[in-house]
């Protein structure tokens, strides 16, 4: 009997969606002779749901599956000196951390956020990246080419609640982020400058900010061995490298 209820655990937990009818059928065409309510039992037992409410699955569920197949997108708004606003279109891995920027423009149109949906998807093959699927709100600026585009890569987009940033807290924190210790404190002339600011922001982002989430690395970059020799210690050429004009430093 424990052989059979092993078995019944395993096949209920390898296929979520099988109802205690169909694991009963199941086990028959193995030659496993088991009464259907008897298969009922053990899964009550053990403390399993019903098919319809095991095979559900929350956003939190969602977010726990490897991280190295999410992506997630949005825009970000800013203002230049002559009071024209600036749209962002930024792209965050979840596993790695590793920021995108898409590119900026005052005029969000279809074939424009539909060309940088195709840039990505070349970045990603080129540099190996396998995403499965792109989180992103509903915001209207996103036209349904672009997820064609997304969707003939193999990525599936999948659409956040309304008015629930929450849903794409990464992408939302890095935007946080960029505003805090980058756009709060500089002055942006045009689109040009915008670009520019922005791109030396994303290399130092990806190439030399430490990430807590990541054990403090870098995207794409492990921790060095600790140095546990003094005089090796000593010996270390560390100095401080200015980017922006001092808004960022790091040490190298």
């Amino acid at each position: 009997m424990r052989s059979i209820r092993l078995l019944v655990l395993r096949l209920a937990t390898e296929n979520p969606s099988w109802g205690y009818r169909r694991l009963h059928g199941e086990l028959l065409v193995l030659g496993v002779k088991v009464g259907a309510s008897t298969v009922w039992e053990i899964l009550k037992e053990a403390g399993i749901d019903p098919a319809p409410k095991r095979n559900s699955s929350t956003w939190a569920s969602f977010l726990r599956s490897p991280a190295d197949a999410l992506l997630a997108c949005d825009f970000m708004e800013t203002v230049t000196l002559s009071g024209m606003r600036m749209y962002v279109l930024v792209v965050i891995e979840h596993g790695s951390r590793r920021i995108r920027i898409l590119g900026a423009t005052a005029h969000p149109s279809a074939s424009w956020v539909a060309q940088a949906a195709k840039n990505l998807v070349m970045d990603l093959e080129d540099c190996g990246c396998r995403a499965r699927f792109m989180i992103r709100d509903r915001d209207g600026k996103f036209p349904e080419l672009f997820d064609a585009v997304l969707k003939d890569a193999g990525i599936e987009v999948v659409l956040s609640g309304i008015q629930m940033p929450r849903m794409n807290s990464l992408m939302e924190r890095w935007i946080q982020t960029c505003r805090r210790e980058l756009l709060d404190r500089t002055l942006i002339w045009n689109q040009r400058h915008l670009l520019h600011t922005l791109r030396e922001f994303e290399q130092f982002y990806n190439g030399h900010r430490p990430h807590q989430a990541i054990a403090n690395a870098k995207p794409f970059h492990h921790l060095p061995p600790p140095i546990d020799d003094p005089d090796a210690l000593a010996r270390l050429d560390i100095r401080r490298h200015d980017r922006l004009g001092g808004i960022h430093q790091h040490a190298a």
